[in-house]
């Protein structure tokens, strides 16, 4: 009878045991998605040349495979997130790492920000001027610093600290970016002239470069483990203030990612989705309205944005894997990969 005992207990031990770890298990799920953006504005075929097109759609391409294959061998969404903004912030094609615009000083000044939907831990540099991918620094400022941001010379000490690569400020100069911030100079000294010449034509013209405002590259993701991720890096407005920051590194404005709604990342004109928290008003239409992630994006960038002359756009996805990229410009570099693996890459409106 002691036998039986003892062996009806060591069985009972065992099946709670199995359901203990059980019940710890991640659910692993064959839905992954991985979204990016690289910039929204003014963004015509009609002021494209072929192979320029081309050149972006296959850069959009190749990050979404670096991402995807990550998500695919079972990683986890905040890999491929960083993964995929280090392959946009290694092109010169983007405004972000090697290709960010300059500021009004000549120097290339980087945000980014990270966010993992599961904790709601986030991480985010700004201003920063040595870092090669702010992206990587973004995400050791969130898991080892204890802190949330971390900016200017702090970030870049920290980051050095961290064995994240630094390079001479040299490394992000592009003459394209460069003949940007000439350009941007002499529409703003023309922009100036022309309000002490009321009519003049100078003022329909001046301010127009997309460069001023727009250009910044961003990801979002679902893993198979049903965790949520986003990821924004970004150079900002050419000719801006020296020590200005945007939307791109604040959490909750550029950036935004919690496993119960969406994961967000934002590209526009930093000023206006500041004022309106853009990428948490998303969460939030999604969780206390109970919006769709359609519903939810298209009223803040369609209808909420356009109040306050808001330009730019976003892109999202939801716990269920459902995404969206709506954007109130003519164009929005972007694409997404889905479970079957298809690469979708769209840069106009309408596509």
């Amino acid at each position: 009878m002691k036998r039986v005992f003892i062996a009806l207990s060591l069985l009972a031990w065992t099946v709670v045991s199995a359901q203990a770890q059980t019940s710890n298990s991640p659910v692993v799920s064959n839905r992954i998605v991985l979204v990016i953006h690289g910039g929204a504005g003014t963004i015509l075929k009609s002021q494209m040349t072929a192979e320029r097109e081309k050149a972006y759609r296959d850069s959009l391409t190749f990050a979404l495979k670096r991402g995807y294959a990550i998500l695919k061998n079972g990683g986890t969404a905040l890999d491929a997130v960083e993964a995929t903004i280090k392959v946009l912030e290694d092109c010169p094609l983007f405004n972000a790492g090697k290709g960010a615009v300059f500021a009004h000083n000549g120097k290339n000044e980087l945000d980014a920000a990270i966010m993992n939907g599961k904790t709601l831990e986030a991480g985010a540099v700004a201003g920063v001027t040595t870092i090669k991918n702010p992206i990587s620094a973004a995400r050791s400022v969130m898991e080892k610093s204890g802190h949330v941001m971390l900016i200017g010379k702090g970030a870049e000490e920290f980051a050095k600290g961290e064995g994240i690569e630094i390079v001479d400020p040299s490394y992000f100069y592009t003459e394209e970016r460069w003949r940007s911030l000439q350009k941007a100079k002499k529409e703003d000294s023309l922009k100036a002239a022309g309000k002490a010449m009321k009519g003049s034509a100078i003022l329909s013209n001046s301010g127009q470069n997309p460069d001023h405002k727009f250009g910044t590259v961003g990801a979002v993701a679902l893993d198979r483990y049903g965790n949520l991720a986003a990821a924004t890096s970004t150079g900002g407005m050419t000719n801006k203030k020296y020590g200005r920051v945007g939307d791109s590194p604040i959490i909750g404005a550029g950036t935004y990612a919690n496993n119960e709604t969406c994961a967000i990342s934002c590209t526009g004109v930093g000023e206006v989705f500041m004022r309106l928290v853009v990428a948490k008003t998303v969460s939030d239409l999604i969780e206390f309205r109970h919006y769709s992630l359609q519903q939810a994006a298209e009223e803040v960038i369609m209808h909420k944005l356009g109040t306050f002359q808001g330009s730019g756009g976003l892109i999202g996805v939801d716990r269920q894997g459902n995404i969206t990229m709506p954007f109130n410009t003519e164009g929005m570099y972007r694409g997404y990969m889905k479970e079957d693996g298809t690469v979708v890459v769209k840069v106009y409106a309408g596509e």
